[in-house]
């Protein structure tokens, strides 16, 4: 009966063996998320090599498209708001009307377009799609230094344009009053389906095949090692990069740092961690930015995500309608601007937009979905990324072990804990509450954002974390 029992418990610790084994290795070679070959244009696949060429672009509208714009802004039909909502039932057309006016009377596309010109742009075709990006060297370099080249990487309802304001202070900050221990090449780049970057023509166009786009493009630029930084989907598509070539990535930043695969002790921290904060590593801050939960998370992503579900489901339904009309574009993209910037934007009449932008700024990044008819494909991307479910995605159960800096911004729509980020990004070496700001941080806080970046690269670059990986 004992040789029995010794044979099963032989079994067992076999069993047990084999599974610690399995897990072991299974971890070890899932380390890095595969990249994603894909063709992404009209048709058939050619056999012929793609062509590696860069060329020069710029931006540039016709008179034709113009006076068309000005005919619909002259024939817009606008509904009256309810008294006193504000901006709880979406857009206030009272205020709308404003922008309107402002766009057909004031507003100057001309000189904008000479503003989007200003930095070098170009395209290339990678994976049979035409990919536009805005590329900016220093206009000097310290003796002995060389420019670190750094990706950064827009989201939803954004684009490039949201870095113009930050891109001077990162390839030139002695000029801005900023340390230039480190100084920056920029590369911002459309994400494809957005601004001047083609819209794939084929289903399943998700963060990891922008992510893998974007690798080839730093590689045609000549870039073996790079920084990436982005918030909204950039922070997915950077995020998923370093999963891609994580011995490329010398650092990560993000001004987003989002959890989709939710743990126990995450749920558990959610009911516990207001009363015992330590115990699930939670900051003073955090507890006063997550807490009471039922209000500031779950009602909240209620309240503010119905966009979200029509473009993860439809989103060519009403795509139909913005890229019809310039004004209903303008007042989809302009609530978001308005309550991802502040929640309390909501109880002011005109959204508190003009509190912490311009509207030349506004609507310059309006009129880049207008001019190049994008809007339909940047929702797509929601469908993409969302379809297939939550949680269930290779890239979403693996862990990024880049060196990662997390600005955490205290009016983002969702706040997530470093304790929570912790389990995704293993290496964070700097996480940062900042003192103000929300979702458009590189457009509405850059001076903030950038001090964080050249902090974040000096402990990376003064330790080679990246070596350490």
């Amino acid at each position: 009966c004992s040789s029995l029992a010794g044979i099963m418990l032989l079994e067992v610790l076999l069993v047990l063996g084999t599974v610690i084994i399995y897990f072991l290795l299974s971890k070890k070679k899932e380390e890095t998320l595969p990249f994603k070959e894909g063709w992404w244009g009209k048709g058939q696949k050619p056999d012929a090599e793609e062509d590696t060429t860069i060329w020069p672009f710029k931006v540039e509208t016709t008179e034709e498209e113009l006076s068309d714009l000005f005919r619909r802004l002259d024939q817009a039909r606008f509904t009256e708001p309810l008294e006193n909502s504000c901006f709880h039932y979406g857009i206030n057309s009272v205020y709308l009307r404003k922008v309107v006016s402002y766009w057909k009377n004031q507003f100057n596309w001309k000189k904008q377009v000479e503003v989007l010109n200003k930095y070098p742009q170009f395209k290339t075709k990678i994976q049979g799609i035409d990919i536009h990006f805005v590329h900016v060297k220093p206009p000097r370099l310290p003796e002995g230094q060389s420019a670190k080249p750094l990706l950064m990487v827009h989201g939803w309802p954004g684009s490039f344009y949201e870095f113009y304001k930050i891109i001077p202070l990162l390839t030139d900050p002695a000029s801005h009053g900023l340390s230039d221990e480190h100084i920056f090449e920029v590369i911002c780049p459309s994400i494809p389906g957005y601004g001047f970057s083609e819209a794939p023509h084929k289903k399943d166009f998700n963060s990891v095949s922008a992510a893998s786009i974007f690798y080839e493009l730093m590689l045609r630029l000549g870039f073996r090692e790079f920084y990436a930084q982005g918030g909204d989907w950039g922070w997915l598509i950077c995020t998923n990069l370093a999963q891609i070539a994580p011995s490329h990535m010398k650092g990560l930043h993000l001004n987003l740092a989002s959890v989709t695969n939710m743990g126990f002790v995450h749920l558990l921290s959610i009911l516990l961690g207001r009363y015992l904060p330590g115990l699930f590593g939670f900051q003073d801050e955090d507890v006063r930015r997550m807490f009471p939960f039922l209000k500031k998370g779950l009602y909240r992503i209620l309240l503010e995500s119905g966009y979200a579900h029509i473009q993860a489901t439809k989103p060519d339904t009403v795509g139909c309608g913005l890229n019809d009309s310039p004004v209903g574009l303008a007042a989809y993209i302009l609530e978001k601007f308005s309550t991802w910037t502040d929640l309390e934007f909501r109880n002011l009449e005109d959204g508190g937009l003009e509190r912490k932008f311009n509207l030349d700024d506004l609507l310059t990044n309006i009129m880049i979905y207008w001019v190049s008819g994008c809007i339909v494909s940047s929702m797509r991307f929601y469908k993409e990324n969302m379809q297939k479910g939550i949680g269930t995605q290779k890239h979403e159960k693996l862990t990024v072990q880049v060196p990662t800096g997390i600005a955490s911004f205290p009016n983002e729509v969702m706040h997530t804990p470093q304790a929570w980020a912790r389990k995704k990004y293993t290496n964070i070496v700097s996480f940062h509450f900042m003192p103000r700001g929300g979702h458009f941080a590189a457009l509405e806080e850059p001076e903030l954002l950038a001090e964080d970046i050249l902090q974040f690269v000096g402990k990376v670059e003064k330790e080679q974390l990246w070596r350490k990986k």
